[in-house]
């Protein structure tokens, strides 16, 4: 259809009903009639076909028309860089180069245990990257990608991550996330979070990732053009979430695994703005193979995944997951209650705790597309669990 620019002319005017308009009168401006591409129309007839996706009488093409008219209605992305954003609850700090988004945990970010889960996080750490680069000034078009960016036609990925969790907000608890972002290497940017209680600023969790560039055509990883390096490296600074970064390579797992759970079709909704399944979706496939007994014991502790390629719509997907044997000494102090070391034995002896078992657990992953003739790794991980707190009231 065409353009709303070629639509039939609409009288701007009021008529009586039978009788034409007086031309040699002064035609008024009605309050009702809104100007679309030079062209007259009723408000109700824009909402209706708006609401619709209906042409209203007398307008053709208005189908094209309704493709932009809801973008002038979005709000611009900023062009400049932004020091507070009121509408995401966000400021920039560490001397104006940090970011820092404060969040309350709402009712679907928590398991059945009501605190927030391992998805939350890392929903969290995406939405507050990518809003960190919509503050920066630098965000085109693109998921999180800067104009220089767009302009080479590259996308983010991660390469690696790492996650290690103290404990989990409860529901409700209004909650602080800290990102920054720093050099890896010569093509590569580190980004780290800190989850905080706004209260008491109690550590939640703390991550690191890696990111590399790939062409958005060709799906194979770019060397950092220099436009590109200009446009970020002034918000690159050297500092850490997770000080001792965990570096040892994780194993790929063979087909004598003890957990195997195959045939994982990616959904629509798996799918991000790259059109290629979001990270939060493997970690999920990752920890549906744990069996369930033990998932209702423990807790995650910390992940690390490593990622090999993309997951498309139509690939078939396999999770194979290994418990490793190293489980915590007996006598080992439990980070507890506010970081305060305490012996499980003396937790026990006070009827906080039911019988103590040795722990953590961890378990290596792996998922892989599945083809007739070869299997594609898509991300290798490694879990580590503790054990989930039975609190028992003090006996008299």
């Amino acid at each position: 259809m065409a353009p709303l620019a070629a639509t039939a002319t609409l009288f701007p005017c009021k008529c009586s009903i039978g009788r034409e308009p007086d031309a040699s009168l002064p035609l008024k401006p009605n309050k009702n009639m809104v100007k679309i591409n030079g062209n007259s129309a009723t408000r109700v007839e824009v909402a209706t076909a708006v609401a619709s996706m209906t042409p209203p009488i007398g307008m053709r093409g208005v189908d094209e028309e309704l493709a932009v008219l809801p973008k002038s209605f979005r709000q611009n992305i900023p062009t400049k860089k932004q020091t507070t954003d009121s509408y995401r609850q966000g400021v920039l700090i560490l001397g104006g180069v940090g970011y820092r988004q404060t969040v309350v945990i709402r009712s679907y970010e928590v398991g059945a245990d009501k605190t927030a889960t391992l998805d939350t996080f890392l929903n969290l750490f995406q939405e507050t990257a990518l809003n960190h680069v919509w503050m920066s000034g630098l965000l085109g078009d693109g998921f999180g990608a800067t104009h220089g960016m767009i302009k080479n036609n590259l996308i983010w990925v991660v390469s690696r991550m790492q996650v290690q969790v103290d404990s989990y907000p409860i529901w409700g608890e209004v909650v602080e996330i800290d990102t920054w972002v720093g050099a890896s290497g010569k093509n590569g940017m580190r980004r780290d979070w800190l989850i905080q209680s706004q209260r008491t600023g109690h550590i939640f969790a703390r991550a690191t990732s890696t990111w590399v560039m790939m062409n958005q055509n060709t799906r194979r990883l770019s060397k950092m053009p220099e436009e590109v390096r200009a446009e970020i490296s002034p918000w690159f600074i050297d500092k850490k979430a997770i000080k001792e970064d965990v570096t040892d390579k994780i194993i790929k797992l063979n087909d004598a695994a003890t957990y195997i759970n195959s045939g994982l079709k990616p959904k629509r909704s798996d799918l991000d703005m790259n059109n290629h399944v979001n990270n939060v979706k493997y970690v999920g496939w990752m920890l549906e193979t744990i069996p369930e007994s033990f998932l209702e014991t423990h807790q995650l502790s910390s992940i690390v995944l490593e990622y090999r390629r993309e997951c498309g719509s139509s690939d078939v997907v396999e999770s194979r997951c290994e418990p490793d044997e190293n489980p915590k000494p007996e006598g080992e102090s439990v980070d507890l209650f506010g970081g305060y070391p305490l012996a499980p034995q003396i937790l026990e002896g006070h009827g906080i705790l039911g019988p103590f078992h040795a722990w953590p657990l961890s378990y290596t992953h792996l998922l892989q597309i599945k083809g007739e003739t070869k299997n594609e790794e898509i991300v290798r991980g490694r879990t580590t669990w503790r054990k989930k707190f039975s609190i028992i009231p003090f006996s008299s």
